[in-house]
């Protein structure tokens, strides 16, 4: 992993934490330029659009370098962090006498300057955290040409050189810059950092209107074309509206919502139970011994349900192989539970579930969900589920029409649970009444089988003891 000419210097490049993710957004920095670390130590968060995740560094020594800022989408592979691994900062001092040599690229990597290796440009964030890096001035030396050209242009002087990176921008603004026809590379950065912001392509749109026309009436018969995508921005009022950038598991959450309900035909179905016995049974297992300690609640046992009616309809337990135009009947439940968290919804699932026992059940759901709200879920314990839960009835939601996971055939929705009047024993009287909403694949899932599911999850709610006799 070491990319400078000095040994004792080595880079963390940022690690495929997603399995198959190109990039990650770095959350938060532990530490700075001038501290110690330790092997195993976590060093920064980074959120990937699947999760947020604790990155440690591999090996012992001081931080040379930090080399983006905190709020950067950095592609994997990207040198993040510079760690002097020789047991002290002497080699940071020997630095500037090497700078004037004729290979200024090698020579500033020990200041921060590694980013012009990896893709994204000079990084002016590790002079500005390390002020005793006064002496890397000699290290502009070799750029004044370049700069000067690069004036004439736009007067952007930190992107000397797009052609070795690319410049700072998050993506919502290279998708701004994409859909303008605006080159980054010939924008002025105003951001923190060097960061190119949304009104930096503004105002680039701006300065190339006159310079593509320069007749007197050409550019205001070509100012309405540019401006129709940027009035948004232009109009934006801070006082009565909020921006929030969509990236990390948002952005991910929403891709694969939208994926999922334009490939799979969505079919949902409904029913209405009474679940005064299990709210009983629930009441009856808290005091139970197999359970001390265990969070047992409605969610349990609508969870047993689920496992049990799947063993009774195995087919329902599948998905879609559109590539190989097969139906894959999975022969494991990796049940998904739907956690809402600050960085948006999260789908965490217990991998093979139908082998556990109801206090082992308990066991994992109580720890899918203090993980969740603690957001330290790993990417692997949201891949591979294979069926869905989704309880609305916490926000007093009476039911609902989910969307279905990618990959998956079927999501269970569970309404709130509260008093109705109800027939019971040809008696009309106030029982735990709930809403059950079943959404399938009408690929692989027909209505016989969605409705069999359905049927047999409410039975057993109704029913509770038919998870033994069922099972």
């Amino acid at each position: 992993m070491t990319t400078m000419t000095d040994a004792s210097v080595r880079e963390f490049k940022m690690p495929d934490v997603g399995e198959g993710l190109t990039e990650a957004e770095i959350l938060k920095w532990y530490v700075q330029p001038g501290d110690t670390v330790t092997d195993g130590q976590v060093v920064c968060e980074v959120e990937t659009a699947k999760a947020a995740v604790e990155l440690p560094i591999p090996y012992d020594g001081v931080v040379r370098a930090l080399h983006f800022p905190e709020g950067t989408t950095v592609d994997v592979g990207t040198s993040i962090i510079a760690v002097d691994v020789s047991g002290g900062a002497a080699p940071a001092a020997e630095a500037p006498a090497a700078a004037p040599q004729a290979e200024p690229e090698e020579e500033a990597e020990p200041q921060g300057r590694q980013p012009v290796l990896v893709g994204y440009g000079v990084s002016a964030s590790s002079t500005k955290r390390r002020p005793r890096k006064g002496a890397e001035v000699p290290r502009q030396e070799p750029e004044p040409a370049a700069q000067a050209l690069q004036a004439e242009l736009n007067g952007h002087g930190p992107a000397v050189a797009p052609a070795l990176g690319r410049p700072l921008a998050k993506p919502p603004v290279r998708k701004l810059a994409k859909d303008l026809g605006v080159d980054l590379a010939t924008v002025t950065p105003t951001g923190p950092d060097g960061i190119i912001t949304r009104e930096d392509v503004h105002a680039a749109v701006a300065a190339q209107a006159p310079a593509a026309e320069p007749a007197p009436e050409a550019p205001q018969a070509q100012a309405p074309a540019p401006a129709a995508v940027p009035a948004p921005a232009a109009s934006y009022d801070g006082a009565r509206e909020t921006r929030i950038p969509v990236k990390g598991v948002r952005k991910a959450t929403a891709a694969a919502m939208v994926g999922s309900a334009f490939t799979a035909p969505h079919v949902t179905e409904f029913v209405t139970v009474d679940v005064t016995r299990t709210l009983k049974l629930v009441e009856e297992l808290k005091g139970d011994k197999e359970f001390a300690g265990l969070r047992v609640n409605p969610l349990l046992l609508i969870s047993k349900a689920l496992l049990v009616a799947i063993k009774r309809n195995p087919d329902i337990n599948a998905s879609w192989d559109e590539a190989n135009q097969e139906i894959v009947r999975k022969h494991y439940v990796n049940l998904g539970i739907a956690a809402a968290t600050p960085r948006g919804l999260i789908v965490p699932n217990i991998k093979d579930a139908q082998a556990k026992t109801l206090p082992q059940l308990a066991e994992a759901l109580g720890e899918l969900v203090s993980t969740a709200r603690e957001g330290r879920t790993t990417p692997a314990a949201m891949q591979g589920g294979t069926v869905t839960i989704t309880n609305v009835g916490v926000f007093g939601v009476d039911t609902g029409t989910p969307i279905l996971n990618p990959g998956e055939s079927a999501i269970l929705a569970v309404g709130a649970i509260k008093p109705q009047p109800w027939v019971h024993k040809g008696k009309v009287k106030p029982r735990q009444v709930t809403t059950l909403a079943l959404s399938f694949d009408h690929r692989l899932v027909d209505g016989e089988l969605g409705s069999k599911v359905l049927a047999d999850v409410a039975a057993i709610l109704e029913q509770p003891k038919r998870l033994i006799t069922w099972a």
